[in-house]
């Protein structure tokens, strides 16, 4: 099932402890964290959801049998989060996907990467710039990473063939758009292809901001080439800036309003580029330290282990909670009691589908 130490058995068992409901890549890292293996925290599940409120019960293992044989027979492979050839710049993003599905050269995300993104109803200028940057920046050593989208994406990914990765909001045997599928399999064929979706998934809405973070978190800088001033590219960039990347615009005329999104990115502190010289000149040698001053770091919240788990109760912590979202370190101020403590609370809430978890680590209550 994948290449790392993992046994079969919690290999399957960290599958499942992923897709059972209401758990998503932070209380998936805080249970393993907890119980040492997903076989224990899957196991664990249903006490959890009591102490939070309802009745729990984890997805079935058929389901992740069939799952399993559904990667297999798409020629994927899962790849853990702590296995060797996880993306290490991936890994260090707040909410990495625990788990992927790939097909390809899983290098190929170990080596300099540059996120390009840009309009889906680019201008024909615009394309053609993708293109050209894609192809020199491939040529100079780097990896090209975007999501297939029409448009700027898949200008990035054949300018910069094979020297390129494609993330798909669907799962990995899904083709999206139609009449990106030609592109897609060669991407999985010589490039590399990764899915967080299950297989069989098609893309929904809210599937396209998840994998965003996936193209801005592989990357050590995002290049936005062509934005209208809501799109999904600028969310790839507010991504890649939280994330302390570089976060890169072409600007473009202030009489298109495709270009009005580059150009409000540069005004808030996004990096201007010209030429592909100037994308290769500030992440040669990236050190962490980005130029763009475009970012607000998001909190992340670890367990610590010396804390003490059991005080903090579900219902104290509710009490606390409304619709509107609230950092974690406030919920930690208020009830005097130690990080761990709250974010266990939380997670009971969480499995037990009564907690929303928001950017920057704020929560809220769902019920």
């Amino acid at each position: 099932m994948s290449d790392s130490a993992l046994s079969q058995a919690e290999a399957f068992a960290r599958i499942r402890l992923l897709r059972s409901p209401n758990i998503g890549p932070v209380s998936y890292a805080q249970l393993l964290r907890r119980y040492g293996s997903g076989e224990a925290a899957v196991a664990a599940l249903p006490e959890l959801g009591t102490r939070g409120g309802r009745a729990y019960q984890a997805v079935s293992a058929e389901r992740i049998a069939d799952e399993v044989a559904a990667v297999r027979k798409a020629g994927a492979r899962y790849l853990f989060h702590d296995q060797s050839g996880y993306p290490a710049l991936l890994a260090e993003t707040p909410g990495a996907p625990p788990i992927l599905t790939c097909r390809g050269d899983v290098s190929l995300a170990s080596r300099p990467c540059v996120a390009m993104v840009g309009a889906r109803n680019a201008s024909a200028a615009a394309v053609k710039l993708a293109r050209e940057f894609a192809a020199a920046l491939a040529e100079s050593g780097f990896v090209i990473v975007s999501g297939l989208a029409r448009g700027i994406d898949g200008a990035a990914h054949e300018g910069a063939f094979p020297a390129t990765i494609g993330v798909i909001a669907s799962g990995i045997d899904i083709a999206y758009p139609p009449q990106h599928s030609d592109l897609q399999e060669r991407i999985a064929s010589d490039g590399l292809l990764l899915a967080e979706q299950p297989p069989g998934t098609e893309p929904r809405g809210s599937h396209f901001p998840s994998r965003n973070r996936i193209i801005a978190g592989l990357a050590a800088g995002t290049l936005v080439v062509e934005a209208a001033p809501k799109s999904g590219s600028l969310i790839t960039a507010r991504l890649a800036g939280e994330a302390g990347r570089e976060v890169m615009a072409i600007p473009g005329s202030p009489l298109d309003a495709r270009s009005q999104g580059c150009n409000r990115l540069i005004r808030d502190g996004a990096v201007l580029v010209q030429s592909p010289d100037d994308v290769i000149e500030l992440l040669s040698g990236f050190d962490g330290l980005p130029h763009s001053s475009f970012r607000d770091t998001a909190t992340v919240f670890r367990f610590d282990d010396s804390d003490d788990l059991a005080v903090a109760e579900p219902a104290d912590i509710v009490t606390l909670l409304t619709s509107a979202p609230v950092a974690v370190d406030e919920l930690i101020r208020q009830t005097g009691e130690s990080g761990a403590a709250v974010q266990l609370a939380l997670l009971e809430l969480e499995i037990a589908g009564r907690l929303e978890r928001h950017a920057g680590g704020r929560v809220s209550i769902s019920d």
